[in-house]
């Protein structure tokens, strides 16, 4: 990974041996991160608009329905994700007992995440208007795996496995478009997207486990270690998960919202709108990435996040201005001439799509100096996107609602977080918590 200010970290670590030839060389280095998330990106997307083809506005809004649960629920994914890479990168002379640490705290939370939806699946079935409880129990499924590949993707970040790293990242993206299409084409419902899903879902954990299984041995620290760690691994993982729910939350209840107050072919549109958004969203969400060692060091962090939103923003435009000049191949992105109907508004979902990766961006930026209060400003924009956004009666509206909260969150959240780092005077104070920025958070 590398900062926006500093030399990537395969200057700096000692490297590995990898396969020759250009692509891994590529896949081996920090810029190889940002391509394999683009193809990650791009699959999982892909598989959206083969479903809103294959499927049509009435199943396809319950694909996207789950789609969105799925990525709700891999916020378990995404802490121990961060939390792991923190953790191995701070203390290199311990990483063989962090691994273990990690690692069962890995798996212990991913059946518990499975258990968890097992249970709630009757509840999910009820709140998306599912034809039946086996997609739901099919996500509770694809959970397990998901969550597993967090932990060991947290690991080889920390270690600056890049190779690894970047292989798990595609092994995320490009079995859900294959397996996924080929799901439905033999069973076009929202079961058969499911159930190719899930099945996807495992290959970046084995990705994982094959990349880690030699570390495990080659490791050293003490055995005895590994059980006291897990301890505030743990407590670590939950406070960063939960921020980061809250942020999956507000960028995923208003699908929730449109399959309960609009019509179903209405919320199908809105669907299909979302792919636009959810694309524009993720597309540079390798400055994240790339950002957040940065973002992490006190002296930086004010140049680096102002450096980062300008990035995001430069993105996110073009894609708006592209998908208001060019609407008609943007249609075509989301789904193609059966959702004409919202062509008209799919520069609006671009919009939509900047300003949730900024606030994605101010977000991590709030996780990597380890702060807590701002945390619950974005808490609060899902209880107003929850509260207003019950008052929609059409897709227009629900959109404008939407961009509303999210609009009035991003200048609040913004201008907190400029703040805070301005009083930033001492580079060990982080002014959210009173505690110094390189111990963790009380």
């Amino acid at each position: 990974m590398t900062s926006l200010s500093t030399p990537a970290p395969e200057e700096t670590a000692p490297t590995r041996r990898g396969p020759r030839g250009r692509v891994g060389t590529l896949l081996s280095s920090s810029a190889g991160i940002a391509v394999a998330m683009g193809v990650m990106n791009v699959s999982t997307y892909g598989f959206q608009m083969v479903s809103a083809r294959l499927l049509g506005p009435t199943q396809y809004g319950a694909v996207a329905s789950l789609m969105a649960l799925l990525m709700v629920v891999g916020v378990g994914q995404l802490g121990l994700q961060a939390v792991a890479a923190r953790r191995v990168a701070a203390q290199p002379d311990a990483v063989g007992a962090i691994e273990r640490a990690v690692l069962r705290v890995t798996w212990r939370a991913s059946l518990l995440m499975g258990v968890g939806m097992v249970v709630l699946s009757p509840l999910v079935v009820r709140l998306l208007h599912l034809d039946s409880i086996w997609p739901a129990l099919l996500v509770a499924a694809a959970s397990v795996p998901l969550t597993v590949s967090g932990g060991q993707a947290g690991v080889l970040q920390g270690e600056r496995r890049w190779l690894a790293l970047s292989l798990l990242y595609l092994g995320l993206g490009v079995p859900r478009l294959v397996l996924g299409a080929l799901a439905l084409v033999v069973w076009p419902s929202e079961t058969g997207a499911m159930v190719g899903v899930t099945v996807a879902m495992v290959v970046p954990a084995l990705v994982g486990w094959v990349a880690l299984r030699p570390r495990g041995q080659e490791t050293g620290g003490p055995e005895s270690h590994a059980p006291a760690a897990a301890r505030p691994v743990a407590r670590e993982a939950v406070g960063a998960s939960l921020a980061l729910l809250a942020f999956f939350l507000l960028s995923n209840l208003d699908i929730v919202l449109a399959r309960n107050l609009l019509d179903e072919h209405d919320a199908g549109l809105y669907a299909a709108g979302l792919i636009l958004t959810k694309a524009v969203l993720f597309l540079p969400q390798f400055v994240v990435v790339v950002a957040f060692p940065s973002l992490s060091t006190a002296s930086q962090r004010r140049r680096s996040l102002l450096r980062s939103l300008l990035a995001v923003l430069g993105i996110g435009v073009v894609c708006t201005v592209g998908a208001w000049v060019l609407s008609a191949v943007a249609l075509v992105f989301v789904g193609g001439a059966e959702y004409a109907d919202v062509q008209g508004l799919l520069w609006l979902f671009a919009v939509l799509g900047t300003m949730l990766s900024m606030l994605q961006l101010l977000v991590y930026s709030v996780l990597a100096r380890q702060g807590r209060r701002s945390q619950w400003l974005v808490w609060l924009g899902v209880v107003a996107l929850a509260g207003l956004g019950s008052t929609a009666s059409t897709l227009d509206g629900l959109v404008a609602v939407v961009i509303a909260v999210d609009a009035v969150l991003l200048l609040v959240l913004l201008g907190l977080s400029l703040h805070r780092l301005g009083q930033d005077l001492e580079p060990e104070t982080d002014q959210d918590t009173g505690q110094h920025s390189g111990q963790p958070a009380a």
